[in-house]
């Protein structure tokens, strides 16, 4: 089984630099990374205090109670993006997410984990969808592990790696859902040590999508999550939920 978190979306500074390494690994019918897109997703302005959006993805494995527990002593709402893999696997996170509901929304992170790729192959170690119908088995079957916790249908869906078949995009809006992109990668697939976390999510900007992890507690990022977030608190920002938030158009190119 391929290491979930390198199948997480890489950063923006990275994404030129893989596009070769994607066109290498998946073979949609003589397709280039080119043809695999990345919305981005960013807040209005809203004219007050400055505001980002914190989403955290929980893509397999266990759960990061670091990231989870540092937001409830914080109080800070985040965004959960949860495979349906990561909610049989822990059930007693999922019941603490769905007691606060006024801190975390559950939103749609796939069956699976399977990117909305078309063709064949892998992309970062992970089969691909391969077809239309499979993507829409992934996102249904995700949505379908958050029903049946008791949240709300999802409104949002955030594939495996974050990058897309255009085709793929269609397919997924047409089952009434929008493409959660970020803005600002913060920590690399839970890759990288705290205090590179730390200086990348205190360093967003009015209006950014923070994306970050909470499925590697082996990994040292999980407290650098907590330190970013707690100051761009203390600097004044205020988080937000998704409800507002515009695509951009931020592609592989």
């Amino acid at each position: 089984m391929p290491d979930p978190c390198r199948c997480c979306p890489p950063s923006v500074a990275r994404r030129a630099l893989l596009c070769a390494a994607v066109a290498g690994a998946v073979r949609p019918g003589g397709a280039t990374a080119a043809d695999h897109v990345s919305p981005g997703l960013r807040l209005p302005a809203a004219g007050a205090a400055p505001r980002v959006a914190l989403t955290i993805d929980a893509c397999s494995g266990a759960a990061d109670m670091r990231v989870i527990g540092g937001l409830l002593n914080l109080g800070i709402p985040a965004t959960v993006f949860a495979t349906a893999r990561w909610i049989r696997a822990n059930p007693s996170t999922v019941a603490l997410l769905r007691d606060r509901r006024d801190l975390f929304a559950l939103q749609n992170h796939g069956d699976r984990h399977v990117p909305a790729i078309l063709g064949t192959g892998r992309l970062f170690g992970l089969p691909v969808a391969g077809t239309i119908e499979a993507v829409r088995h992934e996102v249904s079957g995700g949505a379908s592990a958050i029903a049946a916790t008791g949240a709300p249908a999802p409104g949002w869906y955030r594939g495996a790696t974050a990058l897309y078949s255009p085709a793929a995009i269609e397919a997924i809006r047409a089952m009434d859902l929008r493409i959660a992109g970020y803005s600002v990668n913060g920590d690399e697939g839970a890759s990288l040590p705290a205090a590179a976390v730390a200086r990348r999510i205190a360093a967003a900007r009015d209006g950014d999508v923070i994306i970050a992890h909470t499925n590697r507690p082996d990994r040292p990022s999980g407290p650098g999550v907590i330190e970013g977030v707690a100051q761009l608190k203390a600097r004044g920002y205020a988080f937000a939920w998704l409800d507002t938030a515009q695509e951009t158009a931020f592609t592989t190119r």
